[in-house]
């Protein structure tokens, strides 16, 4: 039914292209309140007043606006989408006034060159004269059309499209927001080159900053190397294609480098952006919170394309940056997902989390107190380690002997865990000591043999050994340009996004809004092939984090332990 609305809401509005200035708001209210109010009714379904949309479909069944919100069906950017065989046509500011011809039919030539070109063509004569499958609405046909499901054409829609009661003010402020939306391209876009940038800061290790940004200019400069080709089509290809060959842009690849505190980067990134403009900001690496670049991102709607960090911002609401996943607060999450599974663990059972009070900890115990609250269980106990306090041996004996916990969970990195033996020497062990691979760095020799069968780790990554063909094709398109092999992790998730990025590009057309450059990946298929190092991602509608799991998994004996898988990818 949702995809069928889609279908139907997209052919009620695509039509009506009038610029921006042209459109007056209601002469009660400014521009950006006008255009406030409108953005909350498209996407959110909310009245001016507060109140939900109302509607009927199928001509007598009322439903709440909040329901078939406009985005739902043609997207952020109002450009509209494609579910299998259902087409959502655009409808934003550039096409609402405009009439729309028939699926496949192609503009009349506008160029000499053009009608010359036809000329010689042996072309049926209706192809050349064809009919606008519906005229361009006008304001009015507009409302009568939201409000009657007839359009200019005098068709009614189909009846699973909403009819929405709105008065004429309302109607007036919906009006106006869509003839605003996409209106004006996106700036960092010309003739000729569409510019990103990729962020860099001061506190990445040098090697690190090396093997990013050559891996990732090495996809920039593959695709600039078909420029040539693509150039000459844009010119003097045929002219049916005309739009499809003059969407191609070469890409420029900025390098912002930020230095200095964390607080003083906005000031540096608006610097950055008001001397030359970019599209979208690509990778980009620094060791600590992403945060400042997320909140400049969502500040000015530039997209933020899988920025390589620990530390993202975790949001349901904030749209712009794409991750790869919730890095640390994932690892969080999962634990508490898994011990809420498992039969064996009572409600009651005493959960003692022990770590320090810095950003990896911080991180991993909110994902775990965010989605353990849910659980409706006993909340843990928490113990935060002081900055300069060690884990000696009296610290695991006074833990175990003070604590006894059933569950414990130690989020502490390898050099805290030198005298972990000495949980063993309590009157008992815990049923599960819980440990994050990440915050290991994937070292696990120094966890006792005579602990192993408590341990259980969280594991972000495709276990050892599962993607072999994946690692072998980043290791051959590295060796092939001549990039050394460093960190295979970090370059299979470059080689991953220059992989989509133009896909992404190419599903705009020659519609550069950012918006819909980021619906480019919400209409990704699942990805279980293209990157090795994760068993699959993929985006839905809105969402912002690629990998959606995390294994848990055991320990083997020895020096060299295996891990044992215990969960699915996905455990929640």
């Amino acid at each position: 039914m949702r995809f069928l609305l889609t279908a139907v809401l997209c052919i009620l509005a695509a039509g009506a292209a009038a610029r921006a200035e042209d459109s007056i708001p209601p002469a009660d209210m400014s521009e950006e309140e006008a255009l406030q109010l409108g953005e909350s009714m498209y996407r959110d379904g909310i009245l001016p007043s507060g109140e939900p949309m109302q509607a009927i479909v199928m001509g007598d069944i009322p439903v709440d606006g909040r329901m078939f919100t406009c985005d739902d069906c043609h997207q952020r950017s109002g450009l509209g989408s494609v579910e299998g065989t259902v087409i959502t046509w655009p409808t934003n500011g550039r096409e609402l006034y405009k009439p729309r011809r028939s699926t496949g039919a192609w503009h009349p030539p506008e160029t000499e060159a053009q009608r010359q070109d036809v000329r010689k063509k042996e072309l049926p004569e209706y192809w050349k004269q064809i009919e606008p499958v519906r005229p361009a609405y006008t304001d009015e046909s507009l409302a009568r059309a939201l409000r009657t499901g007839i359009d200019p054409a005098g068709r009614k829609l189909d009846p699973i499209m909403p009819l929405y009661l709105l008065d004429d003010r309302d109607m007036g402020i919906l009006v106006h927001y869509l003839k605003n939306l996409s209106v004006d391209l996106a700036p960092g876009v010309d003739e000729t080159t569409i510019r990103f940038a990729t962020v860099v800061a001061d506190d990445v290790p040098a090697e690190d900053r090396r093997t990013m940004l050559a891996t990732l200019q090495a996809h920039i400069d593959v695709h600039n190397s078909q420029s040539r080709h693509q150039e000459r089509r844009a010119a003097s290809g045929p002219f049916f294609k005309t739009q499809m060959h003059q969407a191609y842009r070469r890409m420029q690849l900025d390098i912002w480098e930020l230095t200095g505190p964390a607080e003083t980067w906005p000031a540096q990134l608006q610097e950055y952006y008001e001397k030359q403009p970019v599209f979208a900001l690509l990778g980009g690496m620094a060791s600590g919170s992403w945060r400042p670049v997320h909140e400049f991102c969502e500040q000015h709607k530039i997209p933020a394309i899988f920025p390589l960090t620990d530390f993202p911002v975790v949001s349901e609401s904030d749209w712009y940056t794409l991750y790869y996943s919730k890095g640390f607060y994932q690892e969080g999450e999962t634990a508490a997902r898994y011990l809420h599974r498992i039969e064996n663990i009572e409600p009651d059972a005493g959960i003692v989390i022990v770590s320090r009070d810095d950003l990896q900890g911080k991180a991993l115990r909110q994902g775990f107190a965010e989605t353990w609250k849910t659980s409706g269980r006993q909340e843990p106990e928490h113990l935060l380690m002081g900055p300069e306090e060690k884990a000696t041996e009296e610290f695991w004996r006074n833990l175990m002997q003070t604590k006894q916990p059933k569950v414990l969970i130690l989020w502490l990195g390898t050099g805290d865990l030198g005298k972990i033996e000495n949980l063993a020497l309590g009157n008992r062990l815990p049923d599960m000591v819980i440990l994050s691979s990440e915050l290991l760095e994937y070292t696990f020799g120094g966890i006792p043999d005579e602990l192993r069968d408590s341990v259980y780790l969280t594991y972000p990554y495709s276990l050892p050994g599962t993607e072999e063909r994946g690692e072998l094709a980043v290791k051959n398109w590295l060796q092939a340009r001549n990039i050394p092999l460093a960190d295979l992790t970090m370059q299979a998730k470059i080689y991953f996004f220059g992989w989509m990025l133009p896909g992404a590009v190419k599903y705009m057309r020659s519609e550069f809004f950012r918006e819909y450059f980021l619906e480019g990946f919400d209409m990704m298929i699942d990805q279980d092939y293209a990157i090795p190092v994760y068993p699959r991602l993929t985006f839905g509608n809105g969402q912002r984090y690629a990998s959606k799991g995390c294994y848990i998994v055991q320990l083997t004996k020895g020096s060299d332990p295996e891990l044992v898988q215990k969960s699915d990818w996905v455990i929640h």
